[in-house]
């Protein structure tokens, strides 16, 4: 192979290693080593604060309402639950970005008083609303 070639080849393995390094962070599979013995994942989040709320967005396509709880305490919202594979894939799996299993996010509070106000899935995100007391 000429030295053109090789060179070419070289920084196109490269540039897919880089994506797939990408895709991977993207895809936030970052496994968490918290107070539970099996594997989770966190799911990203975006916080926006008004004068009267915190509103939450949690990216969880995939996730049924029924595989979600949500828990408030005077310190942290817990999301947690599970996002199965489908039940149509018998399949020899080949790429697995996507995280599956059981999944828990810890957000920190600042200090005061909240109470749950809306929760709804929207586009595959959860959208809580956090009252400020």
């Amino acid at each position: 192979m000429p030295l053109s070639e090789l060179e070419i080849w070289m920084w196109a393995e490269a540039c897919e290693i880089l994506n797939r390094a990408d895709r991977l962070h993207r895809q936030f599979f970052k496994p968490v080593v918290m107070n539970v013995k099996r594997p989770t994942w966190e799911p990203p989040i975006d916080i926006y604060e008004t004068p009267y709320e915190f509103k939450i967005m949690i990216a969880l396509p995939g996730v049924a309402q029924e595989h979600l709880s949500v828990i408030l305490n005077s310190d942290y919202l817990i999301i947690a639950g599970q996002r199965h594979l489908p039940n149509s894939m018998q399949a020899h799996i080949r790429r697995l970005e996507i995280p599956y299993g059981r999944f828990e996010r810890r957000i920190e509070l600042p200090t005061g008083h909240f109470e749950l106000g809306t929760r709804e899935f929207v586009n595959g995100c959860l959208l809580i609303s956090l009252q400020k007391v």
